[in-house]
């Protein structure tokens, strides 16, 4: 887990990418990113953020869940928490919305492949001081969000973590491992907001796996486990506006 805060001076060119005016800008968060030893349990990420520059501020964040083994129960239960933690907060929590905002997010187009089976993930959510109670509404649903975060995964640990595996299993574990550290290099907003600000290098990079492999074109045999993982991952992407 890691919980950061930092404030500063944005390039006028990285400010005009972001809601709000002017370059300053103050932002704190807390990540949580998982990457068992067991093959058989898959990794896990959640992120939740506060950012402010100039008059304004907005929340984001969310948490997806990337198997190295595709057991349909397991993202059963990851999405029905989140799920919940979204209809417990009505007019701000839009389970549907951020479903799909996540499919379209966490996908690496070079691949045609998505990282993992999906969650939820939203952004930009503009915190409106006209709207009574908003403030309030909107950081009851990130901090809930964390609370969270122990269902979502926990019952996946304890049915998964003591399944044995051999040399094959960890070397696909680690194959799958690469896609991760090409999304988070590529694509990830955290990590291009936090090289962008001047961030500590060590501490934005402290997600990626810490063992990994780059095959060549290697595809699994049809029918076996992992290539009923890729059927998965592969699956066609939610239509809609760009994450």
């Amino acid at each position: 887990m890691a919980t950061s805060v930092v404030f500063g001076e944005l390039t006028p060119a990285f400010a005009a990418q972001l809601p709000g005016t002017g370059t300053s800008f103050f932002a704190t968060g807390v990540s949580l990113v998982l990457h068992p030893s067991n093959p058989y349990v898959p990794t896990v990420h959640a992120n939740f953020r506060y950012i402010e520059h100039g008059e304004r501020r907005w929340v984001g964040g969310g948490a997806d869940l990337t198997p190295y083994y595709f057991f349909p129960e397991d993202k059963q239960h990851f999405h029905g928490v989140w799920q919940r933690h979204c209809e417990a907060h009505p007019g701000v929590g839009d389970h549907e919305r951020f479903r799909e905002w996540c499919e379209r997010y966490f996908y690496l187009k070079h691949r045609g492949e998505h990282r993992g089976v999906g969650g939820i993930f939203f952004d930009n959510l503009v915190i409106d001081p006209t709207q009574p109670g908003h403030e309030e509404r909107l950081l009851a649903f990130i901090r809930d969000g964390g609370l969270r975060f122990l269902d979502a995964y926990v019952p996946i640990v304890r049915r998964r973590v003591g399944t044995s595996f051999g040399p094959a299993q960890r070397r696909w574990q680690e194959l799958r491992r690469g896609r991760y550290v090409e999304f988070n290099l590529l694509y990830d907003r955290g990590t291009v907001f936090g090289l962008k600000t001047g961030g500590r290098t060590e501490s934005i990079l402290m997600s990626l796996p810490p063992h990994v492999q780059w095959g060549y074109c290697e595809e699994p045999e049809i029918g076996t486990p992992e290539h009923e993982l890729l059927v998965e991952l592969r699956r066609p992407v939610v239509e809609g506006e760009p994450a």
